[in-house]
């Protein structure tokens, strides 16, 4: 598959993008017309230095307004057209893409639109120019792909085509069955974006909310297997308007992007699979339009570890020993404590630099296969992180995700242990090896400008997916909420989209995270875990007397039930049959501990608490004059 991606995807200066698209492995650019415009580059220059990239220029965009117009414009329109035709040999490009008229479009008639075209058409065959005619999804009389296909073919010249973008398809929600019933010579580009559904104008859906595929709720996949069965071979090139990506560094963005097209190419070719019949490759129907797929790996099964790196440790260790995690030992070569509850394994990592406050640094999961799955994250752009190991040390596989958390791909077994815990040294006794206890889930706050990425670095990578995302009140504004997990639950990992620190506060020092993080621990006796806790010492979070009385309003506990959940400072919430207890711990640095039991199948994560945890901390913070 030709892969491709339009400037204005992207933030910085032309030549800026075009070295971005080119190290992240881009084939071709779309260049839109702007990014030109503002340019100090002369259209030769950027010819010059497209071919010094190794970068096709796939691409002129975008061309307004042309059809449907009286005559004394259209005149004034092909006098434009021309101009940029004649731009366009400037540069070495060879397509335009013409959208359907927005503004100025004046009479509803296809007759008059198709000889219009056609005198277009004509004029670009004189310039050697193709022209993309495309149907925008808030055209005036032009708004559905399969119309403007129809004035495609109503006009029948060479040098006119359709192109599909997925953003004006889906978002109207168009079928793309009948897609692959147009003749491929008249496909001549195709661009896909993908978007969250939002009950909103498609306009403004469409200008500030795309996203990469894979980051939305689109069906692309499916899409594509429409194309790709049309016969088309062109390149499939990304254009996403997004106010994030256009103020993010354009070397990660271009990167992402790269991400977001290997992960649709893989997932278009499985969706061809199957509507091939599952077939072997050797009789499966060949489309000229070859999509490579990636090494395929099964789920995660599970949590390994998770890794907290801290300067100062003491704080960390008390509250582990107060929760009733074992000391189990010092690593012999690095200076990393493990510390345990049932199958629940923390690691202390001491190797922070200096005044570097307790914040998680890394996730381990078990996997049936680390090299394998290694290689996909890698394939993925993900970057590799180095791990120094001596003689009879595991040798884990490692990558950053886009908060550059480390991601450790370790070696799955039936029992649930872990061989690399030989590697430290003795311990304290870490008690019956039948209590259960392993990480429920692990809460990671992700900055604003990578929230997407890292959803659709989960989801590539990982094979976690998506769950609809949530919006919690919490003093400052709404946090926006995304469940990534495996469909056994095995693995959950919450995405929440951290807070904007005013510059100068406190949090925000360098070498620091600005906002809390959590890893909760699921035990099946919680209250019993939650008085030997308190009798350690531990100090929970405090809950307002106010959620009790609301409690029992809404659920009419049991009366003593009731007084041990406001004892413990426990909290609770029910789900059909299931029931869920939990608890906070206080945080230290940007870490704090949640312990969760799981009741009659509960699923969720107790949204409804949500509010009253922030709201708890937020004080806490004030409390200690953070912002």
């Amino acid at each position: 598959m030709r892969t491709g991606v339009a400037t204005v995807c992207l933030s910085g200066t032309l030549r800026e993008k075009m070295q971005a698209c080119a190290i992240a492995g881009f084939d071709g650019i779309e260049l839109f017309e702007q990014d030109l415009i503002t340019s100090p580059l002369s259209p030769e220059d950027v010819r010059a230095l497209a071919a010094d990239l190794g970068l096709g220029l796939d691409l002129y965009q975008p061309f307004r307004d042309f059809d449907s117009v009286p005559e004394d414009l259209l005149r004034e329109n092909l006098r434009r057209a021309e101009a940029k035709f004649r731009l366009m040999s400037r540069l070495g490009m060879d397509t335009i893409l013409v959208c359907s008229n927005v503004a100025t479009a004046q009479i509803d008639d296809d007759g008059l639109r198709a000889e219009q075209l056609a005198r277009l058409a004509r004029l670009a065959g004189e310039h050697g120019v193709k022209v993309a005619y495309e149907a925008l999804a808030w055209g005036k009389y032009v708004n559905d792909y399969e119309h403007a296909h129809r004035l495609v073919e109503m006009v029948d010249h060479p040098n006119l085509g359709t192109c599909l973008d997925s953003f004006h398809i889906l978002s109207r929600d168009w079928d793309t069955a009948p897609i692959e019933a147009f003749r491929p010579e008249k496909i001549f580009f195709v661009q896909v974006a993908d978007a969250p559904r939002l009950s909103m104008d498609v306009l403004s859906w469409s200008r500030h909310h795309r996203v990469f595929p894979g980051e939305g709720q689109f069906d692309l996949a499916k899409f594509m297997a429409h194309v790709v069965r049309a016969g088309y071979s062109g390149p499939v090139s990304l254009e996403v308007f997004n106010d994030v990506f256009r103020q993010s560094d354009v070397d990660r963005t271009a990167v992402d992007a790269m991400r977001s097209l290997i992960w649709l190419e893989e997932q278009s070719a499985r969706r061809l699979t199957v509507q091939d019949g599952g077939a072997p490759a050797a009789h499966r129907r060949r489309h000229p339009m070859e999509l490579a797929t990636l090494p395929r790996v099964p789920e995660t099964t599970g949590f390994d570890f998770a890794e907290v790196k801290a300067d100062d440790t003491a704080g960390l260790e008390t509250l582990l020993g107060q929760l009733g995690f074992a000391f189990a030992g010092r690593h012999r070569t690095k200076d990393v404590q493990l510390w345990t509850l049932g199958q629940a394994r923390v690691i202390i990592n001491e190797q922070a630099p200096s005044q570097a406050e307790p914040a998680i640094a890394a996730l381990g999961f078990d996997v049936d296969s680390p090299v394998l799955a290694s290689a996909r994250a890698q394939q993925l752009k993900a970057p590799v992180v180095p791990r120094t190991v001596q003689a009879d040390e595991e040798m884990f596989q490692g990558v950053a995700a886009p908060d550059s958390t480390e991601i450790f791909l370790c070696q799955a077994s039936p029992d649930g242990t872990a061989a690399w815990t030989h590697e430290f040294g003795e311990g304290q006794d870490a008690g019956p090896t039948s209590l259960y206890a392993v990480i429920d889930h692990v809460n990671l706050a992700q900055p604003w400008q990578h929230f997407d990425e890292a959803v659709l670095f989960y989801t590539s990578a990982l094979a976690l997916e998506p769950a609809p995302f949530a919006e919690v009140p919490s003093p400052t504004g709404l946090v926006r909420s995304q469940v990534m997990q495996t469909s056994d639950r095995a693995v959950r990992l919450v995405l929440n989209l951290a807070p904007i620190v005013q510059q100068g506060a406190p949090d925000g020092a360098p070498g620091r995270k600005s906002y809390q993080e959590h890893i909760a621990v699921a035990v099946d006796d919680l209250v019993a875990m939650a008085r030997a806790a308190k009798e350690r010492g531990l100090e929970f979070l405090p809950i307002p007397a106010n959620y009790y009385e609301d409690l029992d309003a809404r659920f009419s506990l049991e009366p003593d039930f009731l007084a041990t959940l406001r004892e413990l400072d426990l909290l609770y919430d029910r789900d059909g049959e299931g029931e869920f207890l939990h608890f906070y711990t206080a945080t230290v640095g940007s870490v704090f501990f949640e312990v969760v039991e799981r009741r009659g199948g509960y699923d969720g994560y107790g949204a409804a608490n949500a509010p009253v945890r922030h709201a708890v901390q937020y004080d806490a913070r004030q409390s200690r004059g953070v912002a």
